[in-house]
């Protein structure tokens, strides 16, 4: 469930708004989202039919809304709803947009322009793309977003901690590999796809955990088929569709209706570790969790140290703070001790950093 936001507009909030995207943004007050995830037209520069060597018909876009026009049609149409864009983003806020190799490059030239910072663009690498059916090209296997803060110094959020826990522990590439939307999550209608350029919920999921918070609230500009809607109801984040084509907009909110928030907030948090309240190593011995005495060992059992009363340690040579102890004894500049210095449970060496996190639960 998402948490409740002061938000001047609230008649706006976690609704799909139909109508021209400039002009439902500039009834939407200054300074009021968090976030926003763009998936404008493509404008596709394509000629001709497509078809497969059987001679059947691709089912590709060919929508008029994807015809903006020349490229000059084109660039004042990015700039206005940017434009606009920009004026609804808080001081701290992002956006991701998303496009390809037809408009991707004038998409970022116009947030550049318009004062955007760049943070990453983001390779979407898909596992299952359209074969190239002529064979005159490669087969176009990605789709580029870019990540932007509205200005230089935001202060914006990234969940460094989440991307991570994501990836196995490893820090988050800029390139995901992810498949396109397929199989049951494609929205159908009279046994064809209810709208060509459907995203798949894994890749909002990965962007709305990486820049939002729970209770942020995320605009879509381009709604289409409410996969950002979706994602940030199940996430517990509030959403401003804005869809100019009536028929899309009742598909979003069919889709929306179906979705089943996680209500548990605390299931939702991602705090980073500067968020996290401050534990000193001391307080793991007021609270009996160590005592003093105890020998705490490296992950190798090379060095040793006792624990003293006072929350410092003590080796053969050096004495001082966990950090200050591990340093000397490696001879290293300096130490992160919560992850050197361990103890024994179960017959397993494990850092004291598990005693800290223990305590942490405990504290919230």
């Amino acid at each position: 469930m998402a948490a409740r936001v002061a938000f001047p507009g609230h008649e706006f909030l976690d609704k799909v708004l139909v109508g021209d995207c400039v002009a439902s943004m500039d009834a939407l007050p200054a300074a009021s989202v968090d976030m926003i995830f763009a998936d404008p037209p493509y404008n596709l520069q394509l000629k001709g039919e497509l078809r497969r060597p059987n001679q059947s018909r691709v089912d590709g876009v060919e929508d008029a809304w994807d015809q903006i026009g020349s490229f000059a049609d084109y660039d004042r149409f990015t700039r206005a709803w940017m434009k606009a864009a920009r004026r609804v983003l808080k001081p701290d806020g992002t956006v991701w947009v998303i496009g390809t190799y037809h408009n991707v490059f004038r998409l970022g030239t116009a947030l550049q322009d318009l004062g955007f910072w760049m943070l990453n663009d983001v390779i979407w690498r898909k596992t299952n793309p359209m074969p190239n059916f002529r064979g005159r090209r490669f087969t176009n296997a990605h789709e580029t977003m870019i990540w932007a803060a509205r200005d230089e110094g935001s202060r914006y959020t990234f969940n460094y901690g989440a991307l991570k826990s994501l990836n196995d522990d490893l820090q988050m590439r800029s390139d995901w590999l992810i498949p396109i939307c397929g199989g049951s999550e494609r929205l159908k209608r009279d046994g064809k796809k209810a709208h060509p350029t459907q995203k798949p919920e894994t890749l909002l999921h990965r962007v709305l955990m990486a820049a939002t918070k729970p209770g942020d609230i995320v605009l879509d500009p381009f709604f289409g088929s409410g996969t950002t809607g979706a994602v940030a109801k199940r996430l517990g984040r509030h959403f401003i569709g804005l869809e100019r084509d009536p028929a899309y907009a009742e598909i979003a909110r069919g889709r929306i209706a179906d979705v089943r928030p996680v209500r548990d907030i605390e299931l939702l948090a991602t705090p980073s570790k500067r968020e996290e309240p401050h534990v000193p190593f001391g307080w793991l011995i007021e609270r009996g969790m160590l005592q003093p005495g105890e020998v705490l060992t490296d992950p190798t059992g090379r060095w040793t140290a006792r624990v003293r009363a006072d929350g410092t340690l003590i080796s053969a040579d050096h004495k001082g703070s966990i950090h200050q102890v591990g340093a000397a004894v490696q001879g290293a500049p300096a130490c992160n001790g919560w992850t050197f210095w361990c103890i024994t449970l179960e017959g397993r060496r494990v850092p004291i950093d598990v005693l800290r996190q223990k305590l942490r639960a405990e504290l919230n």
